[in-house]
């Protein structure tokens, strides 16, 4: 009876693991006849950092709008692999940072901490070589202009510093919001700074860390121009093409000295030595051929013209920019001059009316004398 027993048992258990090996086969060879499309789409990550280039001015855009382009570890990652390749690329000289949808960046995601592996994590994020939101603790060999709207707040602040240019749409908002939940800057921020607006304003934004608008934004320093809400990706590649447009090797050259006086020397003869010891040869040869550019361009009889022409510098440096320029100069002229004209005609209506005043007050003096006071008529 037993030996019955045992022998049904040991049939079931064969059968039973028969049926799962036959399943586990199944479900194996299910997965090999995947869609090729779909396994691509499965193993690849998620695109959080777009590039593409306009001309010659690359374009690196924040690719997270329904965490407001909080970044996290995958997307740092990618933002210094773009800026790697950008300092890599001799055909472009000038990037543009930005921000995909409503906001520039909300600094890096709080919600990457937030597990069992807290202290783990943080301790990743504080010894990332680069920077925790991307390649924010290093000098950027090429200019960098960036594009600000919405929010810009805590490290996505410190990554905006980051750019050498900033321009900002009119609504949004700046501030070191990672104040109030404990998270220190980690991004260089406290270094940068005070070096652009000083320090006791860069002491109250971040003890505070109380929201920024555009205007005191302006008026402080903390950026250069700005523009109308839904316009920052568009000015700011407008700005990126001006620079673009001069000679690169005397740009660099005044930009490395610019950063070596404010963060690597600790006097001012050292910064002088230093200004000079980065003019190269090269250098030297593109300032002689401007110099040669200018002497044919402007004779000695009108060399003063150029010194008169009232136009920016987007009005020369961009064809379609200069179009709309002089379009934006002929309207302004037919203004002024529809101005002119009616202030003559106004001017010329209130002398007449003057003059016909006087004419009547003349009459009137005229008629109101005695008739004896009249000479007699023969």
């Amino acid at each position: 009876m037993l030996r019955k027993f045992g022998s049904l048992l040991a049939q079931q258990v064969g059968q039973q693991a028969r049926f799962t090996a036959a399943s586990r086969t199944f479900s194996s060879t299910k997965a090999l006849h995947k869609d090729p499309a779909t396994q691509e789409a499965e193993a690849s990550p998620p695109k959080n950092i777009l590039v593409e280039k306009d001309k010659n001015i690359t374009l690196i855009g924040i690719n997270r709008p329904q965490q407001r382009n909080a970044i996290d570890s995958l997307t740092a990652s990618q933002l210094c692999d773009a800026f790697a390749n950008f300092e890599a690329d001799d055909t472009s000289p000038v990037a543009v940072l930005y921000g995909v949808g409503g906001s520039f960046c909300s600094g890096f995601d709080i919600l990457e901490i937030s597990t069992d592996e807290k202290e783990e994590i943080s301790v990743d994020i504080l010894m990332r070589p680069e920077g925790s939101v991307g390649p924010t603790r290093r000098q950027i060999k090429k200019p960098v202009v960036c594009g600000i709207n919405g929010y810009c707040i805590a490290n996505g602040l410190e990554l905006a510093l980051m750019c050498d240019l900033r321009v900002m749409e009119e609504s949004a908002v700046l501030g070191f919001f990672n104040r109030r939940f404990g998270v220190p800057m980690l991004d260089a921020g406290t270094i940068r700074l005070p070096a652009m607006i000083g320090l006791s304003r860069a002491l109250d934004l971040i003890l505070t860390g109380r929201p920024v608008g555009s205007q005191e934004a302006h008026d402080i320093g903390l950026v250069n121009r700005i523009v109308p809400t839904g316009t920052a990706l568009g000015n700011a590649l407008e700005l990126a093409t001006c620079l673009a447009k001069f000679p690169q090797r005397a740009l660099i050259h005044d930009r490395n000295s610019v950063y070596s006086s404010t963060f690597e020397t600790s006097t001012f003869h050292q910064a002088v030595q230093n200004e000079v010891m980065f003019t190269s040869r090269e250098i030297i040869e593109d300032m002689q051929n401007g110099i040669k550019w200018f002497n044919q361009t402007f004779k000695p009889d009108t060399t003063h013209s150029w010194l008169k022409r009232d136009r920016s510098m987007a009005d020369w440096d961009d064809e379609e920019v200069a179009e709309a320029a002089a379009q934006k100069e002929k309207l302004k002229q037919e203004q002024e001059a529809a101005l002119a004209e009616a202030e003559k005609q106004k001017q010329a209506e209130k002398a007449q009316k003057k003059s016909k005043k006087a004419e009547e007050s003349a009459a009137e003096s005229v008629d109101s004398k005695d008739p004896k006071d009249k000479p007699n008529e023969k």
